[in-house]
């Protein structure tokens, strides 16, 4: 037993030497997710099964008083939109606990545009980017088995607790049955300035109306591979969908660069306007298929954090976007 411990935390050690020590570069992360996944030429690299959507936002204007941004004029702005599954491949299926994407592009007055990218998750799975993408190399299939090395995963777990609020939300809350159904969170913490130069540190979740319903386990084994696509086409052709969104007020001690950690569960919430989708189409060919859903891209009264996680994520959208400009 001693022996087959000791084997045990060698192997470990050894596994973890080949983690990133130093800081990694979006071409590398992009390159990784690529090993893992494969690639499709000219589509993402990530979070590559999704559709295009479209409709409108209102936002309430009792949030002029944390920020001067215009979604919070109390006017209609148009809205294209993308929902998507995590993951680089096509073969992936709607049943995976993964998280679920939700993309927005704002129309705003005088041709700017403001990006939410945000997930059915609370948390982000990673702390850095050298976290992120340890965590993609230890979950890349070994070409000998066309699977990941469960000593490679075991190492990656005990050497990154950061990956551990995310991976324990996914083990207990089951699959959406429908992008209607899913709420979806910032991750992220931002700043909202008003029109006084004042900063108000902030989360957002969009809420469904029609409320959160997951795939009870039976419904797991029976679904189709694919569903989620249909069934918002349906459903915005039946009728408008709507989601709430609910602004979280920040506390300065609130953690603001490390987005696996929760913030403290009673910090005010405000409802800060309604999303309504009127229509859902298929990606190819769709509005939103050659839009790139970078969220630095900010108009007036919202800015980023130092999050690194959310500072890289520019850059690494823009590496992948460029290679599905060239058809790579």
């Amino acid at each position: 037993m001693r022996c087959s411990k000791l084997f045990l935390l060698m192997t470990l050690l050894v596994t973890t030497s080949t983690f990133a020590q130093d800081s990694v570069t979006a071409a590398q992360v992009v390159g990784a997710i690529e090993k893992q996944f494969g690639t499709t030429p000219g589509q993402r690299r990530n979070h590559i099964n999704g559709v295009c959507v479209a409709g409108s936002f209102i936002g309430d204007k009792s949030i002029q008083a944390y920020t001067a941004s215009p979604l919070f004029s109390g006017k209609s702005i148009p809205v294209i939109g993308r929902f998507s599954l995590a993951g680089g491949s096509l073969k992936i299926p709607d049943t995976a606990r993964n998280p679920r994407g939700m993309a927005l592009e704002f129309e705003l007055p005088q041709r700017r545009v403001q990006h939410f990218t945000m997930l059915n998750v609370p948390v982000f799975g990673s702390a850095t980017p050298n976290s992120f993408y340890d965590g993609v190399v230890a979950n890349t299939p070994d070409p000998a088995t066309g699977k990941p090395d469960p000593e490679k995963q075991a190492a990656f777990k005990a050497s990154h607790p950061d990956a551990q609020a995310l991976a324990e939300y996914l083990a207990k809350n089951n699959p959406v049955a429908s992008y209607a159904n899913s709420d979806f969170y910032s991750v992220h913490t931002f700043k909202f300035i008003n029109k006084k130069n004042q900063t108000t540190l902030v989360k957002w979740r969009f809420v469904p109306q029609d409320g959160i319903k997951r795939l009870s386990d039976e419904e797991l084994k029976t679904a189709p591979a694919r569903f989620l696509d249909d069934d918002i086409m349906a459903k915005t052709k039946s009728g408008p969908v709507r989601w709430d969104m609910v602004l979280t007020i920040g506390d300065s001690s609130d953690e603001q660069t490390n987005p696996t950690v929760y913030w403290p569960a009673d910090r005010k919430q405000i409802k800060a306007g309604v999303l309504t989708l009127t229509s859902a189409s298929a990606q190819q060919g769709g509005a939103c298929e050659k839009i790139n859903f970078d969220p630095l891209v900010m108009a007036q009264g919202v800015a980023p954090t130092n999050d690194p996680v959310l500072l890289f994520r520019s850059p690494a959208y823009a590496d992948s976007y460029a290679k599905r400009l060239t058809g790579k």
